[in-house]
């Protein structure tokens, strides 16, 4: 069994402002029909049991009003309690706030310093995709027209023959005896020029890559069969001159993806060009052939000169002779130097062994004369002539 719950527990557990005030109402009310109940059910009333009832009254009275007194008190410290716990709760909270903040603005900060470090780097990636977008706009403006194409085609080749041959190996719009002026000239050392003709049919090619359905395709491919047929022709009719210029001639295309299309696509136009010794090449067979030729220039240069190399070989084999006999002379003067010098020790030794020969002769003393010093010349007897 649980006890029962006292009144003043049960208000201070719900003492909230609201529920403080309907207690009091509820309280009062109760009382006043306490009170009109009383006066509807009692007799009629003598003096001492109305003074006993006003008593009573007056005792519940007093006991009310000093629960609610006991209870306002409680009540108080409970505010006081629940004030002192909400700043608590709210420092706390600030606290907490305040730290979730501060870390909260420098993730932003530093989420925003690498923004913008990202958005630098875009612009610079922007900037730089504006100046290929202008460039990429150029080179289109170039190859749409005939001219800057045809231009841009020869710049290409003249590049790549200047970087692989010497100067006056080559010339560029040299005027053959038909007056026609091919693009490049290399001359080969029978003095017969090398006809290379730069062309580019970018239209056509353009045409072909983006057709959309069957005829599209066909009448691309049957513009691109015209266009490099006129090319050939005009290459084989114009520039080969037989006696004057070599049996062939190349035709420069300066782009690897449309010669790679011609011979994937069009390999009939390919064997139509060697027949009629037209070579069509690609920036980088060009590149192969002109290192071909400057092989073929070097070994011409090397035979040209093979007279005079052989020459040059005898004279040096001449004068090899000539320093191989004065070696020879050098060497006799060496030989007789080295007897003279063996000559002069042998001389040197002797004037040394008669100089310690003298160093170990003994002396006397005493006084002497001449006639001791100096032996007497001995007596020669003359002959009978004398």
């Amino acid at each position: 069994m649980t006890k029962p719950t006292d009144i003043t527990t049960v208000l201070l557990a719900y003492a909230t402002p609201e529920n403080i005030l309907i207690a009091l109402a509820g309280l009062g009310a109760l009382a006043v029909v306490a009170i009109f109940f009383l006066l509807l059910t009692r007799r009629p009333p003598d003096t001492s049991q109305a003074d006993a009832h006003l008593a009573t009254l007056a005792q519940i009275q007093a006991e009310t009003a000093g629960r609610l007194q006991s209870l306002g008190e409680t009540l108080t410290g409970r505010q006081a309690e629940l004030a002192r716990v909400l700043h608590e709760r709210l420092d706390h909270v600030s606290e907490n706030l305040s730290q979730s903040l501060q870390s909260q603005t420098r993730n932003t900060v530093d989420s925003l310093t690498k923004l913008n470090e990202r958005i630098a780097v875009i612009d610079s990636a922007q900037k730089n995709l504006g100046e290929l977008t202008s460039q990429v706009t150029s080179l289109r403006d170039v190859l749409s027209n005939k001219q800057l194409r045809g231009a841009f085609g020869q710049g290409r080749m003249e590049v790549i023959v200047r970087d692989g041959l010497p100067q006056g190996a080559y010339e560029f719009q040299f005027t053959l005896s038909n007056r026609s002026r091919p693009d490049c000239c290399v001359f080969l050392p029978d003095q017969r020029p090398l006809i290379i003709d730069a062309k580019f049919p970018l239209e056509a090619i353009t045409a072909f890559r983006e057709a959309r359905n069957d005829d599209e395709r066909k009448n691309a491919s049957q513009r691109i069969r015209q266009d490099i047929n006129k090319h050939i022709n005009d290459i084989s009719g114009k520039y080969l001159i037989a006696g004057e210029t070599q049996d062939l001639a190349l035709m420069f295309v300066p782009s690897e993806s449309v010669y790679a299309e011609l011979h994937d696509h069009f390999d009939d136009i390919i064997q139509k060009a060697y027949r009629a010794r037209v070579i069509i090449v690609s920036p980088s067979l060009l590149m192969l052939a002109i290192q071909v030729i400057q092989q073929i220039q070097k070994d011409a240069r090397m035979r040209a000169a093979a007279d005079k190399i052989r020459t040059e070989v005898g004279a040096m084999a001449k004068d090899l002779g000539l320093l191989r006999d004065r070696v020879m002379k050098l060497q006799q003067h060496f030989g007789q130097a080295n007897e003279d010098v063996r000559q002069i020790l042998i001389s040197a030794d002797k004037v040394e062994k008669r100089a310690h020969n003298i160093e170990e002769l003994e002396f006397d003393s005493g006084p002497t004369d001449a006639a001791t010093i100096l032996p007497s010349p001995l007596a020669r007897k003359l002959p009978a002539a004398e």
